[in-house]
């Protein structure tokens, strides 16, 4: 069922506290934590504690939530003493996705250079 659990998710079970992580912030709908395969010195990923497979069904079905993992980007930026940073959503595997819980990549501490990848 959309935005339950799912019992063969990584970030599903961290979630649960079953698989750790470097935690930064939670909040009462989202957990952030740093990448365990950094692309800058600060790669954080912001969560969304409910289960969708991307960005796109999580804002259809939860507007409210897909605005807290932004919210909360912005807030782990400032705790980070970010200047510059990108958060990107990944969706779908053509795009990068190697995980089907929808995600924000909050990525800075370097220049990033336009287009990416």
């Amino acid at each position: 069922m959309a935005g339950e659990p799912q019992d063969d998710c990584l970030f599903c079970k961290i979630v649960a506290g079953q698989i750790p992580a470097t935690v930064v912030r939670q909040t009462e709908t989202t957990v952030a934590f740093r990448d365990i395969n950094p692309q800058a010195p600060t790669h954080v990923l912001i969560i969304p504690r409910v289960h969708y497979p991307d960005i796109a069904t999580l804002g259809a079905a939860e507007p409210g939530i897909a605005a807290d993992l932004l919210r909360v980007s912005g807030e782990v930026a400032g705790e980070e003493k970010l200047e510059s940073y990108r958060v990107v959503f990944n969706t779908g595997s053509g795009a990068g996705q190697t995980v089907f819980h929808a995600h924000a990549h909050l990525i800075g501490g370097r220049g990033l250079e336009w287009p990416p990848g």
